[in-house]
């Protein structure tokens, strides 16, 4: 039996890694945006490098699309083990508890990072002849990194909605299976392609893309943009299908070959089309240039995709206390991470370090703070139990062996 050919109750190691470790690898792209040879960031740095922002172009890539594949199985599967109830129940406690309590805390953190910049920039004074702020609105509001929350609020509820005429139509058993074929369908090398379709679409028709930032982050405003929800909520769509034929699994992982080779060819590929390690910030407007720049784009996305989570299918799918831990702790470093990784690009401007060595000072930093409050605020207290729905007691005699989507 393939390693992650599990039964439905036994904990996805390999899924739960990938989990984590696209949160945590939002630590380190937030860090390599102050050492980008073109200013993009809040926090610009003179030392910087190309290297930088290949770094950020790899990470990207893929990091969302597999965080919001694995939370779309996960939420299957939740649903499954609680029901409808109990599922609304636990992801207003373990989603919008976080995003509703902690933005008030984030937010102004934030904001206090970057009016300490702009003191730095006006010469050690906070500069007072700017404009006012404008109003919040449904259009602006400022969702900071904290907007994968919203967007998966958004993504359960739009399952739920769909969910509901189907399941009481196929009492028989009809439709399910007639869903798992096709599921089964598009799960093959040419999965990434068939994913990559709707979101080289939607690239095409996206107003003002820029293509070397792929999918526009929708962290501005309580509608996302039609990109994002295309990418994200297709990746959910699959994940939550696939949840229903665990068995797919085995086979993604054994195509861990192929999806690697092609991710880092046609990764290669879209970073030349991009222009380059150095970001060009200019949207792209020729149609004849765009079409082919949105293909290889969303292809690029979607074989990354499939690239890491055979991998991780293949290669972390056995326990691993470190493991574990670190992604049991990821929500919370990734939730406080940002504030962090600001300040610490702001400590160390005037460092005499390069790039690279400041890149690594701030990331380390970060965790260290991030980890450090997370074992003791967090992990063994109620607020663990809000956001990884449970607590863990300070001692005890062994580790159970909780589902990730407990």
């Amino acid at each position: 039996m393939s390693s992650s050919e599990t039964r439905p109750s036994e904990r996805l190691h390999g899924l739960d890694a990938l989990r984590g470790t696209a949160l945590l690898l939002g630590v380190v792209l937030h860090a390599s945006m102050s050492y980008f040879p073109v200013t993009i960031w809040i926090v610009p740095d003179t030392v910087n490098s190309p290297v930088a922002s290949v770094l950020f172009f790899a990470i990207h890539l893929f990091r969302m699309t597999s965080f919001f594949l694995i939370a779309g199985l996960f939420a299957h599967m939740m649903l499954g083990r609680r029901g409808t109830l109990g599922f609304i129940r636990d992801r207003l406690s373990r989603i919008a508890g976080p995003l509703f309590g902690l933005w008030w805390v984030i937010f102004p953190a934030f904001i206090a990072v970057i009016v300490w910049m702009a003191a730095i920039r006006n010469g050690g004074s906070i500069p007072t002849d700017g404009p006012p702020p404008p109003g919040l609105t449904l259009q602006n509001f400022p969702l900071t990194h904290l907007w994968f929350l919203w967007m998966l609020l958004i993504l359960y509820a739009a399952a739920l909605v769909q969910r509901a005429p189907f399941a009481m139509a196929d009492r028989d058993g009809t439709w399910g299976r007639f869903v798992d074929r096709i599921t089964g369908a598009l799960i093959g090398p040419w999965s990434p392609a068939l994913m990559a379709a709707p979101l080289a679409l939607a690239f095409w028709l996206a107003p003002n893309w820029l293509p070397f930032f792929g999918i526009p982050t929708p962290d501005t405003g309580l509608v996302p943009n039609p990109v994002a929800l295309t990418a994200f909520g297709s990746a959910f769509g699959l994940g939550f299908l696939l949840d229903r034929r665990r068995d797919l699994l085995g086979r993604i992982e054994r195509l861990w070959p192929v999806f690697t080779v092609v991710a880092l060819g046609v990764g290669t590929a879209a970073m030349v089309l991009v222009g380059g390690p150095v970001p060009d910030l200019t949207p792209v407007t020729d149609p004849d240039l765009k079409a082919p720049l949105a293909a290889v784009m969303a292809l690029a996305v979607f074989a990354s995709t499939f690239a890491v989570l055979s991998l991780a299918l293949r290669f972390a799918s056995g326990h691993s206390a470190v493991r574990r831990y670190l992604a049991d702790s990821s929500y919370w470093v990734y939730i406080v991470h940002l504030p962090l990784v600001m300040v610490g690009q702001v400590l160390l401007l005037d460092a005499p370090l390069p790039w690279w060595g400041k890149l690594l000072t701030v990331v380390a930093g970060t965790m260290a703070v991030a980890l450090m409050t997370y074992e003791l605020l967090v992990r063994h207290t109620f607020i663990g139990r809000r956001l990884n729905g449970r607590r863990i007691p300070w001692r005890r005699q062994r580790d159970p062996e909780f589902s990730p989507a407990e």
